[in-house]
């Protein structure tokens, strides 16, 4: 029997509940109807425009995101606008699209549980609950490293992006506790230096919250580590589809009928950097 989206969205629903989501997300099914049959998903960070493109070129039936396309109101969808654009092509190339956010975020596995196993941890806890739901991971590494060590294993498991990886700290700074939160997380300062981690792997972090960090850690810890939105949070995409194939079939579907493949678009704003300095003893100019 042909496997539905509606089939898809159970599956989905199973592994990232709605109700995880944080109160200010829009997760769940943007496009799409329920009875359309499902024989090719998709997956991205970003629905752009370009990953739409890709997605009906590759005759997908469902687009699976982790970022919503539409988080802020909207009142139009003609395709004067990027949004409306991507709304039309969605809708013409009947492929369906699906937010999982922040109810990826806080799923095991889920985004962060992927960046975790990047970071080189295999156990964890919450950095921090909000909405009774944890954001962010913090854990042990098995034996200490230098922070230029920890950061350079990283980089080889993270996909590339032409801002590379951002450090604040000593380059020989010990790293043994890691606390982290895929995407944006200059908010949660205060839990990573409640946690006692060395260092914090994060993304986005803008000039006063970091500067104000390593201020308050007096040139110790935490060391900053700001890995990239789009590269941090990609790692997810291959552990989900192979997640909705398997609850899938737990459901009874014949999941051997449903292909997966992961864009190949790199959805990072930034294409290029230009004068970036290598490591050396912070503060020195």
């Amino acid at each position: 029997m042909t496997i539905t989206l509606g089939d898809a969205v159970a599956a989905l629903e199973q592994l990232f509940p709605s109700a995880t989501a944080q109160s200010w997300d829009q997760v769940g099914l943007v496009t799409g109807d329920l009875t359309q049959p499902v024989r090719r998903v998709h997956a991205a960070v970003d629905p752009t425009l370009a990953v739409i493109e890709e997605a009906r070129d590759l005759g997908a039936d469902l687009l699976l995101t982790h970022h919503p396309l539409l988080l802020r109101g909207i009142h139009s969808v003609a395709t004067t606008t990027a949004k409306g654009e991507s709304v039309t092509s969605l809708v013409v190339g009947d492929v369906a699209l699906y937010v999982a956010h922040t109810n990826a975020d806080v799923a095991d596995p889920g985004v962060n549980t992927a960046l975790a196993r990047a970071c080189g941890l295999a156990t964890w806890e919450p950095l921090v609950v909000e909405e009774g739901q944890p954001l962010g991971l913090v854990g042990d590494l098995d034996e200490g490293v230098g922070l230029s060590t920890f950061v350079g294993r990283l980089a080889e498991r993270l996909p590339q992006a032409a801002g590379g990886i951002r450090v604040a700290g000593d380059p020989d700074g010990a790293v043994r506790r890691v606390a982290l939160l895929g995407g944006s997380g200059d908010s949660a300062f205060d839990a990573v230096r409640a946690s006692g981690a060395d260092v914090y792997v994060t993304a986005d972090l803008r000039h006063h919250p970091a500067l104000e960090a390593r201020e308050e850690a007096r040139g110790g810890t935490p060391y900053l580590v700001d890995a990239g939105h789009w590269a941090s949070e990609s790692l997810w995409l291959e552990q989900a589809l192979a997640d909705l194939l398997r609850v899938l079939a737990e459901a009874g579907h014949d999941a051997t009928t449903v292909e997966t493949h992961v864009s190949t678009i790199r959805t990072d704003p930034w294409t290029f950097t230009v004068g970036a300095q290598p490591a050396q003893t912070e503060g020195a100019s």
